[in-house]
């Protein structure tokens, strides 16, 4: 858990190597799912229709997508995911009450309360804001690329060679939204996972990326 641009992806998938875990990040889900969507497409939940185009309308202008829409990939995900076996490294959900109240209780049955780990990067609005309008993804595979002075000037994705492009919620505005939103939204589950059984480590989120990892792993 923790705000916009603090690195939620990124040491998660330092996590999943580590501890030979799949990294299931929601971003990719979202992205995946958009890249494959066609015009008019939706997904039915509950009696209720969510378009992809107007999901994606919302993610782009720094609002947040509708909860039982990524509750729903999410637990197809971790379904499919514990029926294989893997152990999940989760990243960027829950964001909502909502959502927590939902992925939570399937968690718990699959993988027992004790298993469950919760870190809670924590960082500065201005540093969010300022790493958030950085980032970058590959066009090809969606790979993200972290800013630092040896990728600052590439252009192409070291992994599949496709153009680096900006991604689409990376505005300075967008990214006010997306921390007001945490703010209000993502950070009431903290509670709600504490009132669960749950133990959260909080972390400084503001150190390097090898000295975060370092702070995760003594957390957990």
């Amino acid at each position: 858990m923790g705000p916009p641009g603090s690195g939620k992806g990124t040491q998660a998938e330092l996590l999943a190597e580590k501890l030979n875990l799949f990294h299931l990040e929601t971003s990719d889900i979202i992205e995946k799912n958009f890249a494959i969507s066609k015009k008019g497409d939706f997904v039915k939940i509950g009696g209720k229709k969510y378009f992809i185009s107007e999901e994606k309308k919302l993610r782009e202008s720094g609002k947040w997508m509708s909860p039982p829409l990524i509750t729903f990939w999410v637990k197809n995900k971790v379904r499919e995911l514990e029926e294989e076996g893997k152990g999940i490294v989760i990243s960027g959900s829950p964001k909502t009450l909502f959502e927590g109240k939902e992925i939570t209780p399937l968690l718990k049955k699959l993988y027992g309360t004790s298993h469950i780990k919760v870190v809670l990067i924590k960082q500065k609005p201005e540093v969010s804001i300022w790493r958030n309008s950085k980032r970058r993804i590959c066009q090809l595979m969606r790979h993200a690329i972290l800013y630092t002075k040896e990728t600052a000037k590439l252009k192409h994705c070291p992994f599949d060679g496709s153009k680096l492009i900006s991604r689409e919620d990376s505005n300075p505005k967008v990214i006010k939204s997306k921390l007001k939103e945490f703010q209000e939204r993502s950070l009431p589950i903290i509670d709600f996972f504490k009132k669960q059984g749950l133990k959260v480590k909080e972390v400084n989120g503001e150190q390097s990326v090898a000295d975060v990892f370092k702070e995760i792993l003594k957390a957990i």
